[in-house]
């Protein structure tokens, strides 16, 4: 998998992490860059199409799918993390909205549009997915479902040709985090290091330094390798056909 010469899409592509990895995927030779947005967003790159698309809008859904005539790589990076207590459902509920049923409802839109022999799903979490924050505790339960989504997804897509990425990141500088004051990666190295996991077909990418200190471990770890036995189970995917 190679970004060069590549379409893709990236939804929360106005700020953040998403702006980041649409700066990144130009400068790697990106074809087509898909810059999935909820309010007025420009920029001066002709290979840039914005898309309105709120990812809990089922119209804003469909009418992104009918302007993208083909995708080589989906970048689920859109999220929200509102932090509140578990007593607060509401929260939950919002949470869940973007996070977990926001990647569903985009992925299963553009499958039908992802046109390479390979292509790819890239949805991005976090380190909360597979170790809960309990100052966040929503945030986590949305990305620890998000996560086994994202574990389903690789083994029932692998039959088509699909490649499902994990992206774990620890803190990085966003708005997200503007009030944790702890050391942060940048965007932009969190960007970088996100596409080359994808040119390196890794599974779960470990894209700054924090996360990165437990990469080894959970490669090597019991769960992972549960993980891949679960999945060694689907001889062939029961999904909509591409």
């Amino acid at each position: 998998m190679k970004i060069a010469d590549s379409t893709v899409l990236v939804t929360g592509a106005n700020r953040g992490i998403g702006k980041a990895l649409v700066e990144e995927a130009l400068r790697r030779g990106a074809k087509r860059v898909y810059a999935g947005v909820r309010q007025k967003y420009a920029h001066d790159d002709d290979r840039v199409t914005t898309l309105f698309l709120d990812v809990t809008d089922a119209a804003q859904i469909r009418a992104a799918v009918e302007k993208v005539d083909g995708l080589d790589i989906l970048i689920n990076n859109a999220g929200i993390s509102v932090q509140n207590d578990l007593n607060d459902r509401a929260a939950l509920e919002r949470l869940l909205a973007v996070n977990l049923f926001g990647t569903y409802d985009v992925t299963q839109a553009f499958l039908p549009v992802l046109t390479r022999p390979r292509s790819a799903i890239v949805n991005i979490l976090s380190l909360a997915s597979i170790a809960a924050v309990p100052f966040d505790p929503l945030y986590s339960i949305s990305k620890a479902a998000a996560f086994s989504l994202s574990q389903s997804l690789r083994a029932l897509l692998a039959g088509q040709g699909v490649d499902v990425h994990i992206v774990l990141p620890g803190p990085i500088d966003t708005d997200m985090t503007r009030d944790l004051a702890i050391p942060k990666a940048s965007p932009q190295s969190t960007a970088r290091a996100i596409l080359d996991g994808v040119e390196k077909e890794e599974e779960e990418i470990f894209p700054d330094p924090v996360s990165e200190a437990v990469a080894e471990g959970w490669r090597k770890s019991a769960v992972k390798g549960l993980q891949r036995q679960f999945a060694a189970y689907v001889e062939q995917t029961p999904v909509q056909s591409r």
